[in-house]
Parts: C-alpha cells; sequence; structure tokens
C-alpha cells in the first residue's frame, strides 16, 4: 500500500525568516568557495558562447533563435541569456562567471522546496552541498557551461511545478511545468531524460504509475524534449562530420564505456579527489574482459535494488534517477567532448542531484534516530562536511584564476593529453615573449598525435611570427588542411600564409573560396576573399563583390564598409561611394583611426574639404596616438594649408615614431627649406 500523503502545512513567518536566512548563506558560501575563479580568463569555447559581434544587435537575437546555427549549438535560451549578459557588460569575464555562481546557488536553493514537497529531511543539507560539491566547479567555473547551471535550474523549476500539479491536479501547474522544461531544453537538451526522471519519482511516491493520472502527462514532455533532442543531435552531427573516427564504436563498445562511465561519476560523486578538466581518454576494447565487470556490476547493482525494493524503493528510485539523467552523456549517444575524453565533471552536473537528495535525506533522518549524543554532534558533522567540500571547491576553483595555470594544471594531471598541451600552447602564445614555450607545447602535443589538426595550425600560427619559419609554418597549415578538410580554419589560416608568399595569391584566394563553400553565411570570409582578391587589381570587381556580400549578411561591419572604401576610392568617378563607406565605418565605430585616416586622404584632395581632412587626420591620432602615417598625414594637410611650422612638428612627430618612414622624411626636409628662406622670398 501505498503511504498516505500528509498535507503540506503553511510556513510561518518564522520559517520564512529562516529559509530566507539560509538562502542569503547559501549565497554567500557559493560566491566565498568561487571567488577564486570570479576574474578566470576564457577557456576553451568561451568565446563562442559570449555573444559574437554579428549577433549583438536585435537582428543577432532574432538570428539566435530562428538561424539554426547561428550559433555553436542550438540553445536559444542559453545565447540569449549571454546577449543580455553582453549587453550590460560587454566582454567583461567576471559579470558572467557571477552569473554562473549565482544560477548555480538558485538551482541549489530550488533543492529545498523540491524536498519539501516530497516530504523529505535535510532540505538545507542537500542544498548546500550540492551548493559547495567540488564536481560541479567545472560546470560553475567554466563560461560555456552556463548552460549547465542555466539548465538545471529551469529543470528544476518544472520538477517543482509538477509536483505540485501532482499534489493539486491544477493545470496551470501542469502548463508552467511544460514551460519551464522547454525552456530548459532550449538551454542545453540533455535535460531530455527529465520525464522518464520524474515518472521514476511518482513511483517512487506512490508505489504505482497510473496511465491516464501519470504516463499521459509525461507524453507531451517526451514529444517535446525528442523534437528539440533531434535537432541538437542533427546539428551535434553536422560539428562532428569530420571526426567520425572518433565515434566508430560497436554496440558492445559502448556498453562498455557506459558502465565505466557511470562507476567513473559515481566514484567521483562519493570521493572528490583528483578532478582535472581533461581525464585520460581509456580504450575501448572489448577483447579486454576485466572491461565487462564494469557494466555487469552496475546491472548487479540494479537488480539488488529492485529486490531491495520491496521494501525500500528509495534506492531504486535514486539510481534509476541517476542512470536516467546521465543517459545521454553515457556513451550511446555521439557526445563532442568524447573527441577528448569519455567522461568530464560537467556531464553530470544536474544527474548529481539524484543522489545529493536521497542521501541527504538519509543522514537526516539518520540523525533524527540516533541516540541523543549523536543528534547533538550532527550539526558539528554537517557543518564539517560542508567546510570541507566549500575548501575543496575553492582550491580547485584556483586553476581557474587564468588560462595558463588552468591548462598547465591539466597538463600535469595528464601529460598523455594532446589537447591539453595544444590549449596551454595556446594560452602561452598570447603572452609577450612566452612565444617559444608556447611552440614547445604545441611540439609536444604533435608527437602525442601528429593527426590532431588544431595543433598543426596553432604551431604554424606561432611559427608565422618568425619570418624565417615562414616555410615551415605553411607546412602545418596545410597538414592541417588535409586532415580536417571541411575545418573552415584550417582553409583560412593556409590562405593568410599563402597571401604572404610571392606567387601564391591564387592558392589563397582558392583557399578562401574554399572556406566561403563551407560557410556561405559568415560574413568574415568573403571580407577576407574580398581582401585577398583585392591584391589583384584585375578582380577588383570580384572583390567588391565579395564585401558587398558580407553587409548584405551583415551591414554592421566597420571592416568591410571600411575595406569597400579602400577598393572604391582607387576609381575617382566612385570617390562619393568610397566616402559613404568611410563614413559608415566610422558611425559603427567612432575610434576606427585607419578610417579616420584613410577619410582623411580622400577628403584632402577634394576642394575645399582640406579642414574635415585635418579634423580626421587629428581623430585618427586621438584614437592611435602611435600612428605614425596620421602624424605625416596631417603634417602634409597642415603644410597645404600653409602651417608649414606645426606641418614640421608633426612631420618629425611621424619619424620619431617610425625612422624609417621616408615619405615623412622627405616631407621635413622640404619644410625646413621653407622655414629657411628669407620672409617674402619666392
Amino acid at each position: 500500500m501505498a503511504p498516505a500523503l500528509r498535507s503540506i502545512g503553511t510556513p510561518t513567518p518564522l520559517d520564512r525568516r529562516r529559509d530566507l536566512l539560509l538562502a542569503g548563506l547559501l549565497l554567500a558560501a557559493a560566491f566565498i568557495a568561487y571567488l577564486p575563479a570570479l576574474h578566470g580568463g576564457l577557456i576553451l569555447d568561451d568565446d563562442l558562447h559570449i555573444t559574437r559581434p554579428e549577433l549583438q544587435s536585435l537582428g543577432g537575437l532574432w538570428r539566435i533563435w530562428f538561424d539554426v546555427g547561428a550559433t555553436q549549438q542550438y540553445y536559444p535560451v542559453l545565447h540569449t541569456a549571454f546577449w543580455v549578459e553582453h549587453l550590460l557588460w560587454g566582454d567583461a569575464v567576471e559579470g558572467y562567471h557571477r552569473v554562473n555562481v549565482l544560477w548555480h546557488a538558485c538551482a541549489a536553493c530550488l533543492v529545498v522546496p523540491i524536498m519539501r514537497r516530497l516530504r523529505l529531511r535535510g532540505a538545507w543539507l542537500a542544498a548546500f552541498v550540492f551548493a559547495l560539491h567540488p564536481v560541479c566547479v567545472e560546470s560553475v567555473a567554466w563560461i560555456a557551461e552556463q548552460k549547465n547551471t542555466l539548465s538545471t535550474f529551469l529543470a528544476l523549476g518544472a520538477v517543482l511545478a509538477y509536483l505540485r500539479f501532482d499534489d493539486e491536479r491544477h493545470k496551470p501547474h501542469f502548463w508552467l511545468a511544460l514551460g519551464l522544461f522547454a525552456l530548459a531544453l532550449l538551454s542545453k537538451t540533455a535535460v531530455v531524460t527529465l520525464p522518464f526522471a520524474m515518472l521514476v519519482v511518482v513511483w517512487w511516491r506512490r508505489s504505482r504509475l497510473e496511465w491516464r493520472r501519470d504516463v499521459q502527462p509525461m507524453l507531451l514532455w517526451s514529444v517535446l524534449g525528442g523534437a528539440v533532442g533531434l535537432i541538437t543531435v542533427t546539428v551535434e552531427n553536422r560539428l562532428l562530420a569530420d571526426i567520425h573516427a572518433d565515434f566508430t564504436l560497436t554496440p558492445v563498445q559502448r556498453v562498455l564505456v557506459a558502465g565505466r562511465a557511470f562507476w567513473f561519476y559515481l566514484v567521483k560523486l562519493a570521493w572528490p579527489a583528483n578532478l582535472t578538466f581533461f581525464y585520460p581518454r581509456w580504450a575501448v576494447d572489448p577483447a579486454e574482459g576485466w572491461q565487462f565487470l564494469y557494466p555487469l556490476a552496475a546491472a548487479l547493482l540494479g537488480a539488488m535494488l529492485l529486490v531491495l525494493a520491496r521494501r525500500r524503493r528509495g534506492p531504486l528510485a535514486a539510481f534509476l534517477c541517476f542512470a536516467a539523467m546521465l543517459a545521454p552523456v553515457l556513451g550511446f549517444l555521439k557526445v563532442e567532448w568524447f573527441v577528448f575524453s569519455y567522461v568530464a565533471d560537467h556531464l553530470q552536473y544536474l544527474a548529481s542531484l539524484c543522489l545529493i537528495i536521497p542521501l541527504a535525506a538519509a543522514l537526516a533522518e539518520g540523525a533524527d534516530r540516533a541516540p541523543a549524543f549523536w543528534r547533538r554532534l550532527a550539526p558539528a558533522a554537517a557543518c564539517a562536511l560542508l567546510a570541507a567540500l566549500g575548501a575543496l571547491t575553492w582550491s580547485q576553483c584556483g586553476r581557474y584564476r587564468d588560462p595558463v595555470t588552468f591548462y598547465r594544471s591539466a597538463v600535469e594531471f595528464n601529460p598523455g593529453s594532446a589537447v591539453a598541451h595544444n590549449h596551454l600552447g595556446a594560452a602561452l602564445a598570447v603572452l609577450p615573449g612566452r612565444m617559444p614555450e608556447a611552440v614547445e607545447q604545441f611540439e609536444i602535443g604533435l608527437r602525442l598525435n601528429p593527426t590532431f589538426a588544431e595543433i598543426h595550425e596553432n604551431l604554424g600560427t606561432a611559427l608565422m611570427a618568425d619570418p624565417a619559419r615562414h616555410e615551415e609554418a605553411v607546412e602545418h597549415f596545410e597538414t592541417a588542411r588535409r586532415l580536417r578538410p571541411d575545418r573552415i580554419t584550417a582553409h583560412v589560416k593556409l590562405a593568410f600564409a599563402l597571401s604572404g608568399v610571392p606567387g601564391r595569391l591564387p592558392e589563397a584566394i582558392a583557399e578562401y573560396q574554399a572556406a566561403v563553400q563551407i560557410d556561405p553565411k559568415d560574413p568574415s570570409l568573403h571580407d577576407a576573399l574580398g581582401l585577398a582578391l583585392m591584391q589583384d587589381p584585375r578582380r577588383f570587381a570580384e572583390a567588391q563583390a565579395e564585401f558587398e556580400r558580407a553587409l548584405r549578411i551583415n551591414p554592421d561591419l566597420a571592416d568591410t564598409h571600411y575595406h569597400l572604401g579602400n577598393l572604391l576610392i582607387q576609381d575617382p568617378a566612385r570617390t562619393a561611394e568610397a566616402l559613404g563607406h568611410f563614413a559608415e565605418a566610422l558611425r559603427l565605430r567612432p575610434d576606427f583611426a585607419d578610417a579616420h585616416n584613410n577619410l582623411g586622404l580622400a577628403l584632402l584632395n577634394i576642394p575645399g574639404r582640406l579642414p574635415e581632412a585635418i579634423a580626421h587626420f587629428e581623430a585618427a591620432l586621438r584614437a592611435r596616438p602611435d600612428f605614425a602615417q596620421a602624424e605625416n598625414n596631417l603634417g602634409t594637410a597642415l603644410a597645404t594649408a600653409g602651417r608649414i611650422s606645426d606641418a614640421a612638428v608633426h612631420f618629425e612627430a611621424a619619424l620619431r615614431l617610425d625612422p624609417g618612414l621616408a615619405q615623412a622624411r622627405d616631407n621635413l626636409s622640404q619644410a625646413r627649406q621653407l622655414l629657411a628662406q628669407p620672409r617674402g622670398a619666392p
């Protein structure tokens, strides 16, 4: 017989004040624990999640929702959140980190009303454990994983609304739950198995499931999840189309991966030691019999809990919910992360609650039944547990304080990870004077995995900094292109390198054209192709066409307006059009020094526009005080206006900035000759 469900009492004002105090304490504890990561830089794919320039307008927001492929994954709710955040603080990373901690803390607070709705003890203990557990650090300290924290908050909101519907049968609660579930799906599709977990919870509450009351409401959830999941799988397959070799697992191998991953997550949750970002990617070999022990042990555990369920359903329900929420990332489906490893801490973020909640409830019940002495010790033991978890989280967050520290810790833990060496090299490459270390890391990565196209690209980029190794860089770009012909950056980087080699411009143009064919909707590719075509005077018309295609895709590209202006100004008959594009570039980016300089040069040759030319050269120097060409051009404009003494000052400034600027040297010589002539001399 199912236990009778007691009505939920109305909380007293004292209860509300206590809950408010504990919620504030949880929020403070979460921010303190994650403090070392709040200023951390961008890692891995963070730059693909912070809203790109072409998506920052209202038109970009429309594309986030209705142009599948405009973002890395079709998660429009997530990218809308990023869009709003970028509107508030731009590219400042601290804001994104704070929002991630806030979503995480709010999700932890939702655990409390859910457990109370389920008549479980230890609600605040579970909430604090989840908020401070170090296995959550990867999801909270990594900006891109706002998809985890946001989707979990929405999913828990859906669970709470549905439990209220299950108790009271008021349809508005059902539709609220369904709406929150839809928003969670559109933040991260991994919550797709939530309907199954909800059915398990309902079964645990009443020991049975009724078709009309319990299963039918979940069918709509399942259909919605299936539809959104299909979109995600389609997008994921497109992302993974060129790396199928990493996913050619047989059904037996997938079972082996799933069994081992299940126990990995269980152990890391129970004993969160040796956590890292890139775990070793183990070999899956059915010929090694010991690998079957993992799935067999999981099946045996399930069978034991099934027998136990005749007396206590809770352990089986927790097991089923944990397995269900992990199912999308256990290896049965393609997961992009499997390129690096079959497991990752962020993949069990939501699933971890399926064990944290029942374990906290069991501890609270055990404390209530313990002798008085042990009951008095229970609060101190709980505080000690939370302090230990918080300390581990603080320590783990220290690795996120900057990209070099982050990737170096990953390399130290897993020196055989080519991807860790690659990202450490990339982090070092952007730091002054660290390029030799970066090259060393890339070379180590290639020794570990010679077919890793991204490392070839990064090593080629690093070698480009040394003119003596330009040919070597081109070879690495060509290797990357051969290994990953569908990778846009392989074509673009090779094209850029070839464009600087005499006689190889046609090859560079061909590489840019290949990149455009892969993604014709990317305006930056059309712009890059236009610049390459512009180097050949015979192909100016084609270059113009590419710039115009880029602007049709996104009219707000200041660089493309500038490039098109530079092209058109070479035809005297199209000066007015060129001026219009320079002006538009400056409207979009008022501190665009090059646009000010080139617009000034164009105006310098138009009768009556000399004052405007001078103003633009001055604006160029305000935007970039070390702009030697602008100093020389301003001097030329002032000399044209008869201000020879002022002109000489700017010619001298140009030569201080660039002693090799021959035009400034000649202009200064002429200015000095004019100044040396007696007054009134012809």
